[in-house]
């Protein structure tokens, strides 16, 4: 596909270095990411003003044992008892936490897991997002499948007993327009019963009519939350644009959207604030449109093709399940997702404490899952991956495990009518 924003050779042009070496250290060369740019719908909505403004004045230096022992007996989790359970001082409590969070998890899902995979059916992508496998400079595989590929992976997964599909593209508006995700939505719906979408933001009538093509959900990465640190990471292309980011969920919802996931990539900025700053957007939302089912992930840095040194800034496991556990007591409504990016082991066991959800059979290639099912070689060109997996086992795999785990894993449970 021509484009003068893809790169699929193996050197870069000498304008393209050129330009990619002035976004790189010359700050002035770059847009202003706080500024919207033609076409991008502007909504009404203090939501953002909310989340900045906690975020802003969290210090969770200033946190102690006894804000966390408070948070712990409380019976429901203020704001405040949150960023405790976030700080510092929490880590001694890690036990504690877990416990309350299994409890609440219990209560409100049962022993349930919900099982789903990832179809990336695009890999084009027109954003320089230093961090990504995809972005633009990155000299990698691009590929596109078209209608009749996407129904074949489709049919693929389909046979293994998948009944939930997430699927995803490079933002490339060119490459992938809303009418091509569109179309595979429609035939998503054709096999099967759930359908999300990971895709470039847009406006509320694009996902109005995404939605009217059969998508349930729409999940957006904020990255982080950390204006200053977005701006450095972010140098080129439509995701630039922080504002626009950052109210897609909610133009999501405005366009009909039965739910809307929200993460930030965990490692890129200070990784406590934005922790808050996520389940803050879930928290203030919620209030807002009462009707919408809301999920939140926790993804971490992951190794990329040609970059093997990106690792998450001081997020370990321990952090993370710290991070999971408070999510769960202060949104106990709320689904949690941890993809492959963690280990089987870590996976098997926040499935028992605080996760609802779980990827399967996961691929972040394009065109590559009968070779993934069947042990099939991929018919003609494959694309290359986003980020390298840590957790490869099949849905039957899975289905197996968990149930050995002592849940009860779900494909499905809405039903239209």
């Amino acid at each position: 596909m021509e484009n003068s924003f893809f790169v699929d050779s193996d050197s870069l042009s000498a304008a393209a270095l050129k330009k990619k070496h002035e976004l790189e250290n010359n700050p002035s060369a770059r847009t202003n990411h706080m500024e919207y740019t033609e076409g991008m719908e502007i909504i009404q909505s203090d939501i953002c003003k909310n989340v900045m403004q906690e975020m802003s004045a969290y210090d969770y230096s200033k946190y102690t044992a006894q804000d966390v022992h408070r948070a712990l007996e409380s019976r429901t989790c203020s704001i405040e008892d949150f960023k405790a359970l976030l700080s510092p001082a929490a880590e001694p409590f890690l036990e504690q936490m877990a416990q309350k969070a299994r409890g609440i998890t219990s209560r409100h899902f049962g022993n349930t897991v919900y099982l789903f995979t990832p179809l990336y059916i695009a890999n084009y992508c027109e954003n320089y997002c230093v961090y990504c496998g995809f972005n633009c400079y990155n000299h990698i595989d691009r590929m596109k499948l078209t209608h009749e590929q996407i129904e074949h992976e489709m049919q693929v997964i389909a046979q293994s007993g998948m009944e939930e599909i997430l699927l995803l593209t490079g933002e490339s508006k060119s490459a992938s327009n809303v009418e091509y995700i569109g179309e595979a939505c429609r035939l998503a719906k054709k096999y099967f019963r759930m359908v999300g979408l990971e895709i470039y933001p847009v406006n509320t009538q694009d996902y109005r009519y995404l939605h009217e093509c059969g998508a349930d959900y729409v999940t957006v990465f904020q990255e982080t939350y950390d204006t200053e640190k977005y701006e450095k990471l972010h140098l080129l292309g439509h995701k630039r644009v922080w504002p626009y980011r950052f109210d897609a969920q909610e133009r999501a919802i405005m366009g009909g959207m039965r739910g809307a996931g929200f993460s930030a990539l965990l490692g890129l900025s200070d990784f406590r604030k934005d922790a808050l700053a996520s389940a803050l957007h879930v928290y203030f939302l919620q209030r807002k449109y009462p009707h919408a089912e809301m999920s939140l992930s926790c993804p971490r840095l992951r190794p990329i093709i040609n970059n093997e040194k990106i690792n998450p800034l001081d997020v370990h496991e321990k952090q993370l399940c710290q991070i999971l556990c408070a999510y769960r007591i202060f949104l106990p409504f709320v689904g949690i997702t941890v993809s492959s990016r963690e280990s089987k082991e870590f996976r098997n066991g926040i499935a028992k404490i605080a996760a609802t959800k779980i990827s399967a059979g996961v691929s972040t290639g394009i065109g590559d899952h009968e070779s993934k099912y069947e042990g099939k070689s991929p018919a003609g060109k494959k694309g290359d991956e986003q980020f390298e997996i840590n957790d490869s086992r099949s849905l039957k795999d899975m289905y197996g495990d968990m149930t050995d785990e002592g849940l009860q894993p779900v494909l499905n449970d809405y039903l239209y009518v």
